[in-house]
């Protein structure tokens, strides 16, 4: 290992431009995927760059398929792309009924062609197999970013940027203030995993005969819910796991070995198995990450293992496969022109600014709240821009704001919330020659609203 405080010089050298944009949009989860579809939907040249071979972030390389798994009877739910993606994806045959929820499951692995054809559709132009590796700035106004991939070091210019890379990778890089929850209290990491050779029956019998509940949540670490919260049924699988650990099939320090199934399908497959919380890991570091991709690697095997052992309907269960990437909960966030509080989500803030709703949902830090009341808050334009840096939006988990808000925000449905409401802002701030946080609010309002979003 090189010493971390030694560095070198790198020579000068001249990089070729390989395009030019209106709007750059860095990274394809939910955030970044609504960000270029609601742009481009608005008129506006848009390019989306992706690092992984495929778009949808989460959903398709970690593997994350429940969209919208708060969703219950009583749930005033966000409306716009997050709801379109669910209804493209369902009639591509790529959903089936979440166990937990009213909403659908996405399959993540056709849902790289529900992505696909959504950016064909809206005329994006697409990059794939394209990291980011630094920004180009003029002043405290970003110009683009410069990519390291398989064609070399290149260029991307562009009038606008969004970064939705989770991290505010761009944004880091670009200058803006940033906080980071320390190591040891960020929410933990996950290696999705799925399996094959599943008895369905045997094993929804056995889920009938336990009655899982979210209170289950807490025989593994702790949670504080608003106590409407205990009695629901939770797809959550805690005994099979402590059973292995007091009989020695997997050891008695991994108590993050635990956790949710969603689609079992009729031919045998548990196509997400959310069972594997590791802590103390900075998504960040390489170091970090690769250690979490190892030991979750591992974790994985040892979870199949105790299921096979102790699960009725999963005796001859095999690995499938695991997901293309770790799941990242918590990392850089940026400060915004407002910072999104815990009070905000809490108690159905409202703001003058609002880019769309968000029920009162809860998930993250040791707390679980279910919108099942009605309850919601709005989502404000603030938390999408940054200080200091000119021309730049951020969209997805990386919006400004304190640790339980993040709880929130960092769900998949509102980081379509907030990707649309950055993809839309930034096309109208094209269109009217104005920096991004001078754009007018009522003109991005009612261009959400045409777009499908309830902004009240």
């Amino acid at each position: 290992m090189g010493n971390p405080m030694q560095h070198i010089r790198e020579p000068s050298k001249k990089t070729p431009v390989m395009a030019e944009t209106d709007v750059l949009v860095v990274g394809s989860g939910p955030g970044g995927l609504s960000a270029a579809l609601a742009c481009a939907r608005e008129g506006v040249k848009t390019m989306l760059v992706e690092r992984y071979g495929c778009f949808g972030g989460v959903i398709t390389q970690v593997g994350v398929e429940s969209l919208a798994w708060y969703r219950h009877q009583d749930t005033i739910d966000s409306e716009g792309i997050g709801i379109e993606f669910e209804k493209r994806a369902k009639a591509m045959g790529g959903t089936q009924k979440e166990p937990q929820s009213l909403s659908q499951t996405l399959n993540a692995e056709l849902f790289k062609s529900v992505a696909d054809t959504l950016v064909t559709e809206a005329g994006i132009i697409p990059l794939l197999h394209c990291p980011a590796a630094h920004v180009l700035m003029e002043g405290r106004t970003i110009k683009g970013i410069i990519t390291e991939s398989k064609s070399g070091r290149q260029a991307i210019l562009a009038r606008r940027v969004i970064d939705a890379t989770g991290d505010a990778d761009i944004a880091w890089r670009a200058g803006v203030p940033v906080r980071k929850t320390p190591r040891e209290e960020m929410m933990g990491v996950t290696v999705v995993f799925s399996c094959t050779g599943v008895n369905k029956d045997k094993f929804l019998d056995y889920i009938a005969e336990q009655k899982p509940t979210y209170e289950d949540w807490g025989k593994n670490w702790t949670i504080e819910t608003s106590g409407k919260e205990e009695n629901l049924f939770s797809p959550y699988l805690s005994e099979p796991f402590q059973k292995a650990r007091k009989d020695g099939a997997i050891p008695a320090e991994l108590t993050g070995i635990g956790g949710t199934w969603s689609t079992i399908s009729d031919t045998g497959e548990a196509t997400y198995l959310n069972m594997t919380y590791m802590l103390d890991c900075d998504g960040t570091d390489v170091r970090n990450l690769t250690r979490a991709e190892i030991d979750g690697r591992k974790q994985a095997l040892l979870a199949i293992k105790a299921l096979k052992q102790y699960v009725p309907g999963f005796k001859k269960a095999r690995l499938r496969n695991f997901g293309m990437s770790v799941g990242v909960r918590d990392t850089r966030k940026i400060i915004g022109e407002y910072n999104l509080s815990e009070t905000d989500v809490r108690h159905q803030g409202r703001f003058e600014d609002a880019i769309g709703i968000f029920p009162e949902f809860i998930d993250g830090y040791g707390k679980l709240i279910l919108p099942t009341t009605g309850r919601y808050f709005q989502v404000p334009f603030g938390i999408l821009v940054p200080q200091k840096i000119e021309n730049l939006l951020v969209a997805g988990r990386c919006v400004a704001g304190d640790k339980i808000s993040h709880a929130a925000a960092r769900n998949m449905m509102c980081c379509t919330v907030t990707g649309q409401g950055a993809g839309v802002a930034a096309a109208i701030s094209i269109k009217e020659s104005v920096a991004c946080r001078n754009v007018n609010i009522t003109m991005l309002q009612k261009a959400l609203k045409k777009q499908g979003v309830r902004i009240a």
